[in-house]
């Protein structure tokens, strides 16, 4: 089956009249069919399942694309920054700052390094990382600082550099959100010691299950990781530190090789539509649109509009077929997992605000015009 041909996606009529997903990772299959099929192939005919030479291949080509020298696949997003903080002796006894409003995995990474996450609020506008906030939550314990380039979008990272450097602690950027974004034609990942990434399906640069990398400029970080996702050892059998089972799957870099030679025409597409969404939506009161710190390049791995009744609104759409989702109902100071922080309602009030007013509309390369104008229009609806 021949691949179509860039931006000639095929879709029925009923595409546009029918269910509107989220993500619709079916359409970004069909453009990558041919090339997993023959890599998969490949795997199977020589059996290298576990750190074949397509996980080196895909490593050293998601290097030259960031403009990160070090890229260590491992088997998920929340390993990767857990892998991250242990590669720089971060562990029991200190604390890790960590926005509020974030996917849960950002702090479980924390815990499980065995460190304490010490939750920020969030800045009101584009719903990145306060750092005048967390220039203030810095304790003698403190040895990091995790910043989230969330939604797409790069954290200030000037800001968080030089605070930082000031206190003495380390930067482990959260990048799971963010493949081919840019601050100020940086590549995110690039700021801090070490980044760790997610290759979740449904991220601009998805695997076909878990997958994620560590990475960072530096050889001693890189070479720290490498043993600590294969039983902490780079020679079999010899085991000089505890490490864990933490490795890319083969298969899964064949996938992301395959997606990563199309995620620079992939996120343009996003930023089109994006930018689409902003002019069918610039004139609905009820909506607020998403955003975009200056100097940033934004992939938009999500779009997120901020509105009243968020529960009613959200209701409205999915039963009109629109796939709109949440991200994320609720802040960590207020999950069960983290009570024992001792946080309440109304510690970090522009993250309790956001969980109660976002919402993500219907974001994928490939989405036609006409499906955003059904978007546009159910939303208009349902916000009156």
């Amino acid at each position: 089956m021949a691949n179509p041909a860039p931006g000639a996606e095929p879709r029925s009529a009923t595409a546009t009249e029918g269910p509107i997903p989220l993500v619709d990772l079916a359409a970004q299959h069909r453009q990558i069919a041919d090339a997993v099929r023959d890599g998969f192939d490949r795997v199977l005919s020589r059996t290298a399942f576990v750190l074949g030479a397509e996980v080196a291949d895909f490593e050293r080509q998601f290097a030259a694309f960031t403009s990160i020298p070090h890229v260590v696949g491992v088997a998920n997003g929340t390993d990767a920054l857990e892998l991250a903080l242990r590669a720089l002796s971060i562990g029991p006894g200190d604390e890790v700052i960590v926005p509020a409003n974030t996917f849960i995995a950002t702090a479980l990474a924390v815990s499980r390094a065995g460190a304490t996450p010490v939750l920020v609020d969030v800045d009101p506008v584009h719903q990145l990382i306060d750092v005048e906030q967390a220039a203030k939550r810095v304790t003698k314990r403190a040895k990091a600082i995790i910043p989230v380039h969330l939604f797409g979008q790069a954290a200030p990272m000037e800001a968080v550099l030089a605070l930082a450097e000031s206190h003495g602690i380390r930067v482990v950027e959260d990048a799971a959100q963010s493949q081919g974004a840019t601050r100020h034609g940086k590549h995110t990942g690039s700021f801090g010691a070490v980044a760790g990434t997610s290759f979740y399906p449904g991220k601009n640069l998805g695997a076909y299950g878990d997958a994620g990398a560590v990475l960072t400029t530096s050889d001693a970080i890189a070479t720290k990781v490498r043993a600590l996702r294969n039983y902490g050892s780079d020679v079999k059998y010899f085991h000089p530190e505890t490490g864990f089972n933490s490795r890319l799957d083969t298969l899964q870099a064949v996938v992301l090789s395959a997606k990563l030679a199309l995620l620079a025409r992939w996120n343009d597409e996003r930023r089109r539509a994006a930018r689409r969404y902003d002019a069918l939506l610039a004139d609905v009161s009820n909506v607020t649109l998403p955003a975009t710190l200056p100097g940033n390049e934004h992939v938009w791995h999500l779009y997120v509009v901020r509105v009243p009744r968020r529960d009613e609104v959200l209701a409205k759409l999915q039963s009109a077929g629109i796939g709109a989702g949440i991200h994320y109902p609720v802040p960590i100071h207020l999950q069960g997992a983290y009570a024992h922080l001792g946080h309440s309602e109304g510690d970090f009030p522009v993250s309790e605000r956001a969980a109660k007013e976002i919402l993500s509309l219907p974001m994928f390369p490939g989405i036609t015009e006409a499906q955003q104008e059904r978007v546009a229009t159910e939303l208009r609806r349902a916000v009156a």
